[in-house]
């Protein structure tokens, strides 16, 4: 994996570039509702693609702007070029380039970088994560009242926003506070590194977490979907996610099965 992990750390520093140098000067274009695209986004993907394609021919990859290309090859590359694109779109400096590198259905190499900071989250599986070449852990928080947790909110909040906002309220009003912070890879690696305590979103994509997943894993922390259960397939990662140190994760889903099914109070 020596190879893998040199260009994975390539990858990440030639998107992170371009992110850079085009923040503050790009517009963006609606996917949807509130769901958006920028010129930097599409940069950033050809930046990465390239280097693998170069490098790894024969591996297939996923990428979110329209990037895929799936023969059926044992290693897979996960790509989110902005991770967080509307706070990149309004200069709110909390977004990512998120890159994963999954065998089969197990991500065995994730790395994240804030382009604004420079932080760079770094895995390999069985190898443990660092944050910008040092070792990262999780929180020792073990107490849900005693926990700071993060969430955000899917495309479709418009159609079930009384659900969300149950589950939110629920969450808020059990633990030490809640922070929404925009960009899901960089809500897992602040997990890792002890930042936060916990996590909960749904409806993410692959490329939203792969990485995350791994370093968060990695750095002794425990994921799961909202029923309990690991993720075996590339395409559920993400469909629901529950994060945490792994000292709060049953307290957390808890409350996340009790509110799949209560009527909303609000």
């Amino acid at each position: 994996m020596k190879k893998e992990f040199a260009v994975l750390q390539a990858c990440l520093a030639a998107a992170a570039k371009t992110v850079r140098k085009n923040f503050g000067k790009v517009g963006y274009e609606l996917k949807g509702k509130a769901n958006l695209v920028t010129k930097a986004d599409v940069a950033s993907q050809k930046a990465v693609l390239a280097l693998i394609k170069k490098n790894f021919p024969a591996h297939d990859y996923l990428a979110e702007e329209n990037g895929i290309k799936n023969t059926g090859a044992d290693y897979t590359w996960v790509i989110d070029p902005i991770d967080g694109t509307t706070n990149f779109a309004h200069t709110f400096p909390q977004c990512s380039v998120s890159i994963a590198l999954f065998y089969k259905n197990e991500p065995v190499l994730g790395g994240v970088v804030n382009p604004a900071t420079g932080e760079t989250f770094l895995a390999r599986k069985g190898k443990g994560a660092t944050l910008n070449g040092k070792k990262i852990h999780v929180s020792k928080t073990a107490k849900l009242e005693q926990s700071l947790l993060v969430t955000g909110f899917p495309y479709d909040r418009f159609t079930r926003l009384p659900k969300l906002l149950n589950r939110f309220g629920r969450f808020l009003n059990s633990c030490h506070d809640v922070r929404r912070l925009g960009s899901a890879a960089l809500d897992l690696c602040w997990l890792a590194a002890g930042r936060l305590d916990g996590y909960w979103e749904d409806n993410l994509n692959p490329w939203d977490v792969g990485a995350g997943v791994l370093i968060l894993q990695e750095a002794g922390g425990k994921v799961t979907d909202y029923s309990g259960k690991k993720y075996k397939k590339i395409k559920d990662f993400g469909h629901t996610l529950l994060a945490t140190n792994g000292k709060i994760h049953t307290q957390m889903l808890k409350i996340i099965k009790e509110t799949e099914t209560e009527l909303p109070k609000i």
